[in-house]
């Protein structure tokens, strides 16, 4: 049986047994309603026969009945009630008028009838009969047994209370036949009622469940399609109404992405095969057959033998035993343990390092065979020494600062100390304390720049859009752009250009270059700002139409000190410190220049992304503080 069928059977059921179940509590409350409203009815009745006979019953003190005497009271009362008229016609009209009740009947203390709507039962001793209280409190399956089981008569009966004392007690007969034909006809239209509602509530709910799982079959031609590699074309404004839609145009977008991946899949393949060639280092990675599945290039140089060969075969395939490299690396396989930079011999007399390490990965083991040029590996040592080397400059720049600035700091103290002790001290003497207490701050100056421009920084890293940044240098610079006629013109684009970047700080290496293209047009002229994204960077581009840069001093331009403004008091430091702040963010700067024509700077960073990838992934927009060494 198919799933849809089995669905659209149980969800039938369940509004049957629904339905079902509804339909039998309101047939059982039919059947209480009216055998609770006959026995009310019954009660009324005794109680109204029960008033009549109290409030009919004559004062047997003025009549020539002996009150002293019990028994003569009793046999009056008895005559009385037998010959009241007013009670003769309420017992008679009890069984007339209210068809459930079968007889009515008042009896004294000994059980015999003094008034019976059947008249040859008068006098007679009126047998006991089942409590109608017994139909009223059983529960629907017995009331129903009760009711419709052959038929019996049911007393409900009130005690009689007559002058004072109990005197018998009235009956009513309550006939099953009687009430049987009274509470058939409305069982039978609630039983047909509910048959009908069972019957279309049946019809309804295979129909909707037909309905609403209908669109089960063309999800599953879907999802064939969309395993397939096949996106159906959809409609997203017609699929959007409904769950079915919704599922849809899902299924659809899950079609286009696996589509997308598989693209992206091969194109990743591409790229790890161009990876692959490009690797100084040679990889072999194993499957847990020991089968070549993947192999770079450089295996090429190592073995003598071309990557087609490789790829699908087994270990004992490309290494022989009879070679040094081959004897190891089958040990290795056979013993499956790892091998950690050993050196042996390759065939072409090179000696080669060789490292072999084994993955579990999902219960199986997979192989990952390194060889390295032992060559390459002095080199690389090599650089990171030179790298190591070349940082010790900048370390031995902040030691000797440090230990420079305590005797300028004492020298600048005992120089203010004698000058106020000379009270009288002569122009000469005085010119020349003050050209030392003149060099003496400036050589403190130095020292603080070397210390500043040498000291790690603390980035505080933020997500911010380029344009908005650009936008404040704008707005900080123009009044001092004005001053020297220059005009500040910002070209930026409507899109985005989300940068990570310490704000303050980039601030300050854009506003360095901005300040430097203003002072190099002192006759005036126009300063251009814009920026736009190329690829994986953003690059800010800001020319002057300057006089250019000098040929002489161009290879300098980023260093400390260099300066062409020494006459207006330029320090040398606005470059250098922009270049440094553009590589603490993982950036870049040069530029163009033509003599006579001007300059143009080229500010090169990450986009927000890919500074998220190199920062490790942290996708927040508020990057917690990080040391960032001197480079």
């Amino acid at each position: 049986m198919r799933r849809k069928t089995q669905i659209v059977l149980a969800i039938t059921f369940l509004v049957a047994a629904l339905v079902s179940s509804f339909s039998y509590i309101y047939v059982s409350e039919i059947l209480r309603q009216r055998v609770t409203s006959a026995h009310e009815t019954a009660n009324h009745l005794n109680s109204e026969l029960a008033h009549i006979a109290a409030s009919e019953l004559p004062d047997f003190t003025s009549t020539h009945v002996d009150t002293s005497k019990p028994a003569k009271v009793r046999r009056a009362i008895d005559d009385y009630l037998a010959t009241n008229f007013d009670l003769n016609t309420m017992v008679e009209s009890v069984v007339t008028d209210w068809p459930i009740i079968y007889d009515a009947a008042i009896v004294d203390a000994d059980g015999k009838a003094i008034l019976h709507s059947i008249p040859n039962q008068i006098g007679k001793t009126v047998p006991d009969r089942p409590d109608f209280q017994i139909v009223q409190d059983a529960k629907f399956r017995k009331q129903l047994r009760l009711v419709y089981n052959p038929p019996t008569v049911y007393d409900v009966r009130i005690p009689l209370q007559l002058n004072g004392e109990a005197f018998g007690s009235i009956r009513l007969g309550v006939s099953t036949v009687f009430l049987k034909n009274e509470i058939t006809p409305r069982l039978q239209h609630a039983v047909i009622f509910s048959g009908i509602s069972i019957f279309l509530s049946l019809l309804l709910a295979a129909g909707l469940s037909h309905i609403a799982l209908g669109p089960l079959e063309r999800i599953s031609r879907s999802l064939d399609s969309a395993t397939a590699g096949h996106s159906e074309p959809v409609d997203e404004e017609d699929a959007g109404h409904d769950e079915y839609g919704l599922v849809t145009l899902k299924i659809a977008h899950l079609g286009r992405q696996m589509r997308d991946t598989r693209e992206i899949f091969s194109a990743l393949k591409d790229d790890v095969d161009q990876i692959m060639g490009n690797l100084q280092d040679g990889l072999m990675l194993f499957d847990r057959d020991s089968r070549v599945a993947l192999v770079s290039a450089s295996v090429e140089r190592f073995l003598g033998r071309p990557r087609a060969e490789l790829l699908g075969h087994a270990v004992e395939e490309i290494f022989k035993v009879d070679s040094s490299l081959g004897a190891l690396v089958l040990a290795g396989f056979q013993e499956r343990h790892s091998i950690t930079q050993h050196e042996v011999e390759s065939a072409g007399g090179r000696m080669v390092q060789v490292s072999l390490d084994f993955i579990q990965k999902r219960g199986s083991q997979i192989a990952l065979l390194t060889l390295r040029d032992k060559e390459s590996v002095r080199r690389i040592k090599d650089e990171v020494e030179k790298s190591r080397q070349m940082s010790f400059p900048g370390r031995t720049t902040r030691g000797v600062a440090h230990e420079v600035k305590n005797p300028i700091n004492a020298i600048v103290l005992h120089l203010q100390l004698l000058q106020s002790k000379l009270k009288q001290i002569d122009p000469d003497t005085r010119r020349h304390m003050d050209i030392i207490g003149n060099e003496i701050h400036r050589l403190d100056r130095v020292v603080q720049i070397l210390v500043d421009f040498t000291r790690p920084r603390d980035l505080h890293l933020e997500e911010v859009d380029l344009r908005r940044l650009l936008d404040d240098v704008v707005m900080l610079a123009t009044p001092d752009a004005e001053q020297h006629g220059v005009m500040v013109k910002c070209a930026l684009g409507p899109d985005p250009l989300s940068v990570k970047v310490d704000p303050d700080l980039m601030k300050q290496a854009v506003m360095n270059v901005v300040l430097n293209g203003v002072q190099a047009m002192p006759r005036g002229g126009k300063l251009t700002i814009s920026a736009r994204r190329d690829g994986d960077a953003v690059i800010t581009e800001i020319r002057d139409d300057g006089d250019g840069i000098p040929h002489e001093i161009q290879d300098k331009v980023f260093e400390l000190y260099c300066t062409t403004k020494k006459e207006k008091g330029g320090s040398g430091q606005g470059l250098a410190q922009t270049c440094k702040i553009l590589q603490w963010h993982y950036g870049s700067i040069d530029f163009e220049t033509v003599e006579g024509q001007g300059t143009t700077f080229r500010l090169r960073l990450p986009v927000a992304e890919i500074r998220a990838e190199t920062d490790g992934g942290n996708g927040r927009a508020v990057v917690p503080s990080l040391t960032v060494p001197n480079s």
